[in-house]
């Protein structure tokens, strides 16, 4: 049979039991929690878009304005640099999404984009390449140097004789 306590008089924890009371409060307030635990790991996704929207800022002040060229060489590496913050972001989102409840639209988001900025980086950096391998022709590295392909103003040349 169950004994049940009286109703008049309330059980007293004794001081053992206030002992593990105070033990146990102690250590759930030192233990992270997993919330505590999943926000301090989850709250690197931002470092990293916090670097990629500086990387872009940096990106679009290259231009200087409407109508401006933008220099290749520089958009190559700046294009590099977004495309590494991309590889980085991208990696980590995949492989933190469900512990930080990452949705799929925008793993998928980062991804496109990433594929996007990789394609843009790929043309300036073709463009570069070209850009120096010009200035290299024109600094008398190889082709033609002179007008009409000759060796331009200089070295001789004979004027025709005959009745002028």
């Amino acid at each position: 049979m169950l004994r049940s306590l009286p109703t008049s008089c309330p059980a007293r924890p004794g001081p053992r039991s206030l002992a593990g009371l105070a033990a146990v409060a102690i250590a759930a307030a030192l233990l992270p929690l997993p919330a505590q635990a999943q926000s301090a790991s989850c709250q690197e996704l931002g470092t990293h878009l916090t670097e990629r929207k500086s990387l872009v800022e940096s990106i679009q002040k290259l231009g200087g304005g409407k109508g401006k060229p933008i220099d290749a060489k520089a958009a190559c590496t700046a294009f590099g640099k977004l495309v590494a913050n991309g590889t980085t972001t991208l990696k980590w989102a995949e492989s933190n999404k469900d512990w930080c409840q990452i949705p799929d639209q925008f793993v998928e988001g980062i991804k496109t984009d990433h594929e996007k900025v990789s394609k843009i980086r790929g043309q300036a950096c073709t463009a570069a390449a070209k850009q120096a391998e010009m200035q290299k022709n024109a600094a008398g590295g190889g082709g033609p140097q002179g007008l009409l392909g000759g060796n331009g103003l200089e070295g001789s040349f004979k004027i025709p004789q005959g009745a002028l």
